[in-house]
């Protein structure tokens, strides 16, 4: 399986607007971000529709990697179109197909690239190094959660919550943002 952990900040312009950072797309692909919050949202609105588009043309669900392939091709359009600024966002996308799992990273430069396990953001180098000590192939789901939530530990200011973190986890039987008292079992079980 493939785990997406995201810290949440507290801040939010807008009264009871309450904005996830790991995202549904389709059933078995889920999304999450490192940027400016504006454009996620519209990048998942995009990756939605064209989900649904290729789900009633062809009649099965986007694969993974296609799905990346066409939302990295609208961020790069906007590298160098008039008129517009780039994204500044980086994506991580995760979904299951073709019987296992897979893990993408997307640049504002429309750039690509397929992972086993990865970090971004502001700590990204740190959390790279962990998980490269960390990371095996024969990582059970479970033990994956954890070590995604040691990952994201390493640079951490502050106290980990469940309202300050959100867990995605993606399977054989789908993508799925996990409750924050799923979220507080895992922590439980670490702290």
């Amino acid at each position: 399986g493939v785990v997406l952990t995201r810290r949440r900040s507290t801040v939010c312009a807008v009264r009871g607007a309450q904005h996830h950072k790991v995202e549904l797309v389709t059933d078995h692909i889920g999304m999450v971000y490192s940027g400016m919050g504006p454009d996620y949202r519209l990048l998942v609105r995009r990756a939605r529709k064209l989900a649904q588009q290729y789900q009633l043309t062809y009649g099965e669900p986007i694969p993974t990697a296609q799905l990346v392939q066409k939302v990295a091709y609208i961020m790069q359009e906007y590298t160098q179109s008039g008129g517009v600024r780039p994204f500044g966002v980086s994506l991580l996308v995760a979904g299951w197909d073709q019987g296992r799992g897979y893990v993408f990273q997307c640049d504002p430069s429309g750039a690509y690239f397929a992972w086993k396990a990865t970090a971004m953001g502001k700590n990204h180098v740190n959390g790279k190094t962990f998980l490269e000590k960390r990371y095996s192939e024969e990582l059970e789901l479970e033990d994956a959660v954890h070590t995604a939530i040691l990952t994201l530990k390493e640079g951490f200011e502050g106290q980990m919550t469940a309202d300050n973190i959100e867990i995605g986890l993606c399977n054989e039987q789908g993508f799925r943002r996990l409750a924050p008292a799923e979220v507080k079992d895992y922590l439980a079980n670490i702290i």
